[in-house]
């Protein structure tokens, strides 16, 4: 059997994104799979040759950032917890680096950044 007919979805997904990043789309992707599948992704993007960068994401997942290693640089400085707790000015430089919408990234740090204020507001 043809060994990308074996691979998951995700493997059509991350070929994608290699896709893009070759291209000049994205400086920085962010991938998460399964990490029963880590070692045959890391593998891809070594052969490739591109920079990457593995988060642990509870027990069954990964997060692989993978693109130009100065961006990388900059998640090494703030991967070693969950994303859900950057902090607002780490959130927003992430969104930044994985290119989304710099609008909605702003609006998004100004909500994070008040419920900080407010919460530690209440416990004052």
């Amino acid at each position: 059997m043809n060994q990308k007919a074996m691979l998951p979805s995700e493997f059509m997904v991350l070929s994608n994104h290699i896709y893009e990043y070759k291209k000049g789309i994205r400086n920085l992707v962010l991938f998460t799979l399964n990490a029963k599948y880590e070692s045959m992704a890391c593998e891809r993007l070594r052969n490739q040759n591109i920079d990457y960068v593995v988060q642990r994401v509870e027990d069954r997942n990964v997060n692989i950032y993978f693109g130009e290693s100065c961006c990388l640089d900059v998640v090494r400085t703030f991967i070693n917890r969950p994303v859900n707790q950057l902090s607002p000015e780490e959130d927003f430089m992430l969104g930044a680096l994985l290119g989304y919408d710099i609008c909605k990234q702003c609006t998004r740090f100004c909500k994070k950044k008040n419920q900080l204020n407010s919460a530690e507001r209440n416990i004052a």
